[in-house]
């Protein structure tokens, strides 16, 4: 029987990883994998987690089932967290996943089971895997333009010219900060334009949000996502904590659901139905980590202040990048990097050109040149611009 199964596209950041891991040379540098670094090269457990594990090791008394929907307490906390009251609680409905990209997978089957979805419009480029699970379910999809390859910024007249193509009932994926691969992320005033857009043509929103607090502040990075959900009668929106918790491989998301009050019950019944046929029951530790530290004042104000920490690590890092590649090139072609925001930023150059920096200098970033800014440390930044500088 399994002579027949075919061999799958291998995931490329999957093999970078693998290539970086066979690399001997002692000035490699990995800036594929999306995990964020400190100062050393290590992704540390965030002090405020540690605490919220150690109090939960005294607390948690058994490992029974939560339930199909998982812990509801935790996801009206990141509810919270994301929404900022935009929306009443009688509107929400909600359901734990195994990360974003669980998260992601439930609502495009929620949508699936309507039978009245259109195309799944989703950006020029975007996050490889959204097509990957789009195209895994059968799901119909179309692009719209988004990131000029020259200013290496959005192009917000393209992306309104292709979305006029959209129609009633079709799905709009839109990343709700710190765009990935690009970094370039659309401004408030482009949020409330496509907004507009969106009550136009009756289409329905679905935003997945994995960087929030790694832009501009936990407040200002949905500020966008914010509006657009107190102007519409329905959206999804997938939530993960991977990042701005550092609970990757605990797989801790949520998939929200916003709708009309009288259907929450409807909405709610068949995202407990779908967890129960993909999963069963979500994992529950690394959201009963989070949810503690949403709930206890202390923890949270610590887990605030680590988060701005990388935040402005991260912003600093841009900024040096930046300097070093104007120094180096003698030009403002990269000026754009201090401008993005989130982990990622993508350069501009040709395949050929990263290929070169992989093979002669050891460094690593995916095939269309998206960079891990979090992976970078201040120590090898001038290497990197030098070596940029030196393949253009």
């Amino acid at each position: 029987m399994f002579e027949q199964l075919i061999s799958q596209p291998s995931d490329k950041i999957m093999e970078l990883m693998a290539q970086y891991a066979e690399d001997n040379r002692t000035n490699k540098l990995d800036l594929g994998v999306g995990v964020y670094k400190d100062a050393a090269g290590a992704t540390p457990i965030m002090r405020a987690v540690k605490k919220s594990e150690e109090i939960l090791l005294k607390v948690q008394d058994s490992k029974s089932y939560v339930g199909l929907i998982g812990s509801i307490e935790f996801s009206r906390n990141i509810g919270e967290l994301v929404l900022n009251n935009s929306v009443e609680e009688k509107r929400l409905s909600y359901a734990q996943a195994p990360g974003g990209t669980g998260a992601l997978h439930q609502l495009l089957l929620l949508a699936r089971a309507t039978k009245s979805i259109g195309n799944v419009w989703i950006s020029n480029p975007s996050w490889p895997n959204h097509q990957a699970i789009l195209k895994h379910l059968g799901m119909n999809m179309a692009s719209y333009y988004y990131f000029d390859e020259i200013t290496c910024e959005v192009n917000f007249e393209k992306m309104l010219q292709d979305l006029q193509d959209m129609k009633e009932n079709d799905i709009l994926l839109l990343h709700g900060c710190c765009h990935n691969p690009t970094g370039a992320n659309l401004s408030f005033e482009q949020w409330v334009e496509v907004t507009r857009l969106i009550q136009d043509k009756n289409v329905l929103p679905f935003i997945d949000l994995a960087y929030q607090g790694f832009g501009d502040g936990l407040e200002q990075d949905v500020e966008g996502l914010n509006y657009l959900i107190k102007n519409v009668s329905e959206a999804m929106i997938a939530v993960s904590c991977s990042k701005n918790f550092g609970v990757y491989r605990d797989r801790v998301g949520v998939a929200l659901v916003v709708s009309e009050a009288e259907k929450k019950d409807v909405v709610q019944d068949n995202l407990k139905s779908l967890n129960r046929l993909t999963f069963s029951f979500p994992p529950d530790h690394g959201a009963a980590v989070v949810n503690q530290i949403l709930q206890d004042e202390k923890l949270k104000a610590q887990w605030k202040d680590e988060l701005e920490e990388m935040r402005t690590n991260m912003l600093d890092l841009r900024e040096r990048l930046a300097s070093e590649l104007h120094r180096e090139t003698k030009s403002n072609r990269f000026s754009f990097v201090s401008k993005h925001r989130g982990m990622f930023s993508k350069l501009g150059l040709s395949a050929e050109q990263v290929e070169v920096l992989r093979k002669d200098y050891g460094i690593y970033m995916v095939s269309d040149s998206r960079i891990n800014v979090a992976g970078l440390r201040k120590d090898v930044i001038n290497y990197l611009a030098s070596a940029i500088s030196n393949v253009i």
